[in-house]
């Protein structure tokens, strides 16, 4: 079992930065590919960016390709979402989320970080 504690959210100029954190309890983080999604009020929760467990392979969203960095730190149980060029539109609850492979199926949930992106 791994539990999940986002943080890092807040409320950043368009073009701005920001960087989210994952942090995960339970002794077997290292072996679970992480994905951060993102979901605006009244739409679906909508993939972000994953990476493997070992931190070998990334997978990004087209809408953040160039913007967004994921990581890992199996050392410390975290991952980050580094959110560089921040747009309005960026606007949502970030969630992260652990999974079985790269696709998933993500099966554990943090409880979401508030993301604001002021035009």
């Amino acid at each position: 079992q791994v539990q999940l504690v986002e943080s890092g959210g807040g409320l950043v100029q368009a073009g701005g930065s920001l960087r989210l954190s994952c942090a995960a309890s339970g002794r077997t983080f290292s072996s679970y590919a992480m994905g951060w999604f993102r979901q605006v009020p009244g739409k679906g929760r909508e993939f972000v960016a994953a990476i493997r467990w070992s931190g070998s392979s990334v997978h990004y969203a087209d809408f953040v390709k160039g913007r967004f960095t994921i990581s890992r730190d199996n050392a410390k149980n975290t991952v980050y979402l580094q959110m560089n060029g921040l747009k309005p539109e960026d606007t949502a609850v970030y969630y992260c989320a652990a999974g079985l492979g790269l696709g998933g199926p993500y099966d554990r949930w943090g409880q979401g970080t508030q993301v604001t992106v002021s035009s």
